[in-house]
C-alpha cells in the first residue's frame, strides 16, 4: 500500500467521522413531528399537524374523558378566561405555533396545561434517531426555569 493510498483512506474516514452529525441532523425534517402522540402519563392522545407555517397539537384522546363528580366530559375548569372554563378537555389545542429551527428543534410555540390551566413557552424535539419519542420542554422566561415531559408516538 502506498503513502498516498494509506493518505486518502486516513482522509476518507475522517471525513466520515466529521460529517456523521451533520447527516443525522439533515435527516429530521419538519413534518416529522406530526402524527398521534401518547403523553407521559398515557392519560391522552395528541395530534400533532401542521397548520400553514406552524404545527399546533390538540387533544384526541383522554384515558378519562367525563368528570367523575358530574360524568359529563372534562372541562377546561382551570382557565384562567372565566369565558374558556367551559369548553371541553377531549379537542383542546394544547401546542400552537410551533416553528422547526431547520436542523433539530421546534421553537417559539406553546404549550396550555389544561390541569393547572397556565400557559408556557415551550420547545419540542426528538430524543432519539427513530423520531418516536419527544421532548417537551416548557418554561417561562428561560428554557432553564421549567419542567420537561416525554411523549411516545402511537403511530
Amino acid at each position: 500500500m502506498t503513502s498516498k493510498f494509506k493518505k486518502q483512506i486516513i482522509h476518507f474516514f475522517l471525513s466520515l467521522f466529521f460529517l456523521t452529525p451533520i447527516f443525522s441532523v439533515a435527516q429530521i425534517k419538519a413534518d416529522d413531528i406530526t402524527g398521534l402522540w401518547l403523553t407521559e402519563d398515557k392519560d391522552a392522545h395528541v395530534q400533532i399537524e401542521k397548520k400553514g407555517n406552524a404545527y399546533f397539537g390538540k387533544i384526541v384522546w383522554l384515558k378519562f374523558p367525563n368528570d367523575d363528580d358530574t360524568n359529563t366530559p372534562k372541562l377546561d375548569k382551570k382557565n384562567p378566561n372565566d369565558k374558556l372554563k367551559s369548553r371541553p378537555i377531549l379537542g383542546l389545542n394544547i401546542l400552537s405555533n410551533f416553528k422547526f429551527d431547520g436542523t433539530k428543534e421546534w421553537k417559539n410555540g406553546k404549550i396550555y396545561d389544561p390541569q393547572t390551566g397556565k400557559t408556557y413557552s415551550c420547545y419540542l424535539a426528538f430524543t432519539d434517531k427513530t423520531k418516536n419519542k419527544l421532548k417537551l420542554r416548557g418554561f417561562i422566561g428561560i428554557s432553564l426555569l421549567g419542567g420537561t415531559t416525554h411523549w411516545t408516538r402511537l403511530e
